[in-house]
């Protein structure tokens, strides 16, 4: 294969994971409080992501390096988490992980902002037309959302793109597993206290789902789906790679009907159908 066909395999392989996040954290807040749900499924991970950093001997970053890992670190490791814990006491995972489909347009405009990528005027044309549809469904969906947990996911997308384009930008020196294992140590000064202190007085009422959910978080949606991810962004460019994130939806609404029996419309079957479609329009425009 070649290295853009490998990174659109790469990017494919992370959004699958990244797919089970929101229902997992869906379970997961169902037990615990979701300050404290971030800050565990960070320190958790930022644990395995230092024990891989020491034992395989990487160097440290570069100094000017630091302030994209700290860019990446707010991105995926603390914004988009927490924002999406909160918003899910507020709505379903079937209605956020709509949300998920603005992705690729908020990772798409910080690939230029940051990354120096230029798309063609039809990538964009089909990039908007993709989260036209889906912002469109939020909002008249209000059946199954509320004003609170709308604005929560869009601000939760909105600083995740940012993390996503950084860290993707930065894998293309630093290399993709690298990225996110340094975001997450970077990230457990403020982490582990923040567990530690948050930490609910007893455990005795959280169930065996809440804890399947915080493992998954943890060592999936936190760290090996991002291995996957940054590889292929960096591979195959952060915009055109990032429109795979118009099928997150698809998977995640599949996942929320299976696993937790919640209800998945028509009206959410045709938006996600439609990202589906822009996907390859967007892919082709790409460069």
């Amino acid at each position: 294969m070649d290295k853009m066909t490998k990174g659109w395999v790469n990017g494919l392989m992370g959004v699958a994971i990244f797919a089970g996040s929101l229902p997992a954290t869906r379970v997961a807040v169902a037990d615990f409080d979701p300050i404290f749900l971030t800050a565990a499924r960070a320190t958790i991970a930022g644990g395995l992501a230092l024990a891989l950093l020491v034992l395989l001997r990487q160097a440290r970053p570069r100094r000017e390096d630091l302030f994209s890992l700290i860019l990446t670190a707010i991105g995926g490791v603390v914004g988009f988490p927490l924002l999406t814990a909160m918003a899910l006491q507020h709505v379903t995972s079937a209605h956020s992980i709509v949300f998920v489909g603005l992705l690729p347009l908020s990772t798409a405009v910080f690939a230029v902002l940051r990354g120096g990528e230029r798309p063609r005027p039809l990538f964009w044309m089909f990039s908007v037309l993709g989260a036209v549809m889906v912002a469109g469904y939020a909002a008249v969906s209000s059946a199954a959302g509320s004003l609170h947990g709308d604005l929560l996911m869009l601000a939760a997308i909105i600083v995740c793109g940012l993390g996503y384009a950084e860290g993707a930008r930065l894998s293309r020196s630093l290399g993709g597993w690298q990225v996110i294992c340094w975001a997450l140590v970077l990230s457990l000064p403020v982490m582990l206290p923040l567990a530690w202190f948050s930490m609910p007085p007893s455990f005795a009422s959280v169930g065996m789902p809440a804890w399947l959910g915080l493992a998954y978080v943890s060592v999936f949606s936190m760290l090996i789906g991002f291995v996957f991810w940054y590889h292929g962004l960096a591979q195959g460019g952060i915009a055109a790679v990032g429109q795979l994130q118009l099928l997150q939806p698809f998977m995640g609404l599949g996942l929320a009907a299976v696993l937790l029996h919640e209800q998945v419309s028509w009206a959410m079957l045709a938006v996600t159908l439609v990202a589906v479609t822009c996907v390859a329009g967007a892919k082709k425009y790409a460069r």
